[in-house]
């Protein structure tokens, strides 16, 4: 495996780690930041594989989606978890009063452990 890749997929574990630690003590904003960020680095852990990456988060998503979504190597449902994972995050970190659930952070976390699962799957 990749330096790069191995680097990013670790980074990544972190980041849900971090999820989890800030899931159970109730920050459930911050949870949701760490869990979008678990995803969003093990996607560029996928794009190592490739030797391709992006200074924006729009141009990750936007080729995961064309190349990794839209061609089957990941299922569609991966697409609905990014975009939602993107979505709230960016709610939480620069909406006033928005107010995140403790149900709604776990599900977040629960998608983002899902997804770091199978993109490991995949570099491996």
């Amino acid at each position: 495996m990749d330096d790069l890749v191995k680097y990013r997929l670790d980074d990544a574990k972190e980041r849900l780690i971090s999820a989890n630690v800030l899931l159970e003590k109730g920050l459930y904003k911050d949870s949701v930041g760490r869990s979008y960020y678990a995803i969003f680095t093990a996607i560029r852990a996928v794009l190592a594989t490739r030797e391709v990456d992006f200074s924006k988060h729009a141009g990750v998503i936007a080729y995961f989606q064309r190349e990794f979504i839209k061609t089957g190597i990941f299922d569609k449902k991966y697409s609905k978890y990014l975009q939602q994972a993107f979505q709230i995050r960016n709610s939480c970190d620069y909406d006033d009063f928005f107010i995140i659930s403790k149900r709604d952070a776990e599900e977040q976390y629960h998608r983002a452990e899902e997804f770091f699962k199978v993109v490991k799957e995949y570099i491996a």
